[in-house]
């Protein structure tokens, strides 16, 4: 997958499109990425052993990563993301635009 926690995105598809966010974790098998504050669906929730509030509560689900793309740190723009291999044997990502390493 070439979108990594911690990578800056924007939503291209779905209800949220064009909102942008940071990737909190990236589920690999599922094809999916929860991206902070997008994506947020209300929850009703029942108090448990006095501990927990009960109540509506906001929470995050995941986005499938063919709705995201990524937003170079360099350019600032949406990019596509290429890789390059060093002599070292180190294997980089790339922005498609500016060519920079991201």
């Amino acid at each position: 997958m070439k979108i990594k926690k911690g990578d800056k995105v924007k939503v291209m598809a779905g209800k949220d499109k064009g909102r942008t966010g940071t990737v909190e974790k990236v589920f690999i098998k599922a094809g999916k990425i929860l991206v902070g504050g997008v994506n947020i669906y209300k929850k009703h929730a029942k108090s448990r052993d006095g501990k927990d509030k009960g109540g509506i509560i906001d929470i995050t689900k995941p986005l499938p990563a063919s709705s995201l793309s990524l937003i170079c740190p360099k350019c600032g723009k949406v990019v596509r993301v290429g890789y390059q291999v060093e002599k070292s044997g180190e294997k980089n990502r790339i922005c498609k635009k500016c060519k920079e390493v991201i």
